[in-house]
């Protein structure tokens, strides 16, 4: 079921790439290669959807043939048989976030510098004049920013614990040295003393900050496809500059419960198998889990992106949509066990 799923998917996405196929270099073997290296977080992002049709299928099919009815005569109580479910569901939880945490993230990345340098080489400009980013008391504007996170046309305008600008430094390049920090190339510099403007010129010039290679690279990956370790520190440096994380503070939590949607799409699952089959055949039952699937992958883009808007508590737009389902199963649960 989840093959059936990452192949529509990707058929999806390769139409999309198909678009771009043949400007600034880029072939269809591009498209293809970026098309695989996103499929990790496709099987991250549709496992529990996976794993509720599956579970539906395995239940309903039990229950046609009475397996279910037989159990439940012979002493099964329902808490039991959602015990042995959660047993099951602990190993799809364990494989999932080893994906969304180790395979995804690396790959998405590599997907991306494959796009980026087949394509123009520039990760993202966030406005016309470039990249802007808030370090410490520094603001750092970025022109372009390479796959390999060399920066060009760099501009570092530097200011003093009262808000007045002390220095503005204009770098041609900059590569990052890990013993050193960035190493600015054809760096010209003007410095703001009272009344006086110096301006002094150097060849090269080392540059310490907080930014770092890995700080940056995360601007080229989406949140949602983001590491938890990443995450966590780029969301530190957003809080110690004073910025907004709250976009970042949502994936995190939701890289935390995410994997554990399995249990829920499981417990949603078991009320399917008490209706007997006069009640609905099975493909109708697949259908249903098919679209409370879809309901349950939309439910959390919105509920993330109503969070972000709305400046909503991180931990309660991550878990809102799983609490909203584990709810659903347990009065669908309530009502199979009444009838």
């Amino acid at each position: 079921m989840l093959t059936a799923f990452l192949l529509l998917f990707a058929f999806f996405d390769l139409i999309h790439e198909l678009e771009d196929v043949g400007k600034d270099g880029y072939r269809l073997q591009h498209a293809l290669g970026f098309v695989l290296l996103t499929l990790p977080g496709r099987i991250y992002e549709l496992s529990p959807i996976a794993v509720l049709i599956g579970s539906l299928y395995a239940l309903t099919m039990l229950a046609r043939h009475s397996e279910i009815t037989i159990l439940r005569t012979s002493g099964l109580s329902t808490r039991t048989l959602l015990v042995t479910l959660s047993k099951l569901g602990v190993g799809f939880v364990v494989a999932i976030f080893l994906i969304g945490e180790f395979v995804a993230p690396p790959a998405e990345h590599l997907a991306q510098q494959l796009h980026l340098k087949t394509r123009s080489s520039v990760v993202g400009q966030e406005f016309r004049s470039g990249l802007w980013v808030k370090d410490e008391r520094n603001f750092v504007n970025v022109r372009d920013m390479l796959p390999d996170t060399t920066l060009r046309g760099l501009r570092i305008f530097e200011f003093d614990g009262n808000h007045q600008l002390r220095s503005v430094s204009e770098a041609k390049e900059a590569r990052y040295v890990a013993s050193d920090g960035w190493r600015l190339e054809g760096v010209v510099q003007t410095r703001f003393s009272n009344d006086r403007t110096e301006v002094l010129q150097f060849p090269t010039l080392i540059w310490k900050s907080a930014l770092n290679p890995d700080i940056l690279s995360v601007l080229m990956v989406v949140p949602e496809r983001m590491s938890f370790v990443r995450l966590w520190q780029y969301i530190r440096h957003l809080e110690d500059n004073q910025q907004k994380a709250q976009r970042y503070q949502i994936a995190l939590w939701k890289k935390v419960f995410y994997p554990l949607a399995v249990l829920v799409m499981m417990a949603l699952a078991l009320p399917f198998a008490y209706l007997q089959d006069r009640m609905g055949a099975v493909s109708i039952k697949i259908f249903a889990g098919v679209m409370l699937g879809i309901a349950f992958h939309m439910l959390n883009g919105l509920f993330s992106s109503l969070g972000a808007i709305n400046n909503w508590w991180p931990f309660w737009s991550a878990i809102t949509p799983s609490a909203i389902f584990l709810f659903a199963a347990g009065g669908m649960l309530w009502w199979a066990e009444r009838r």
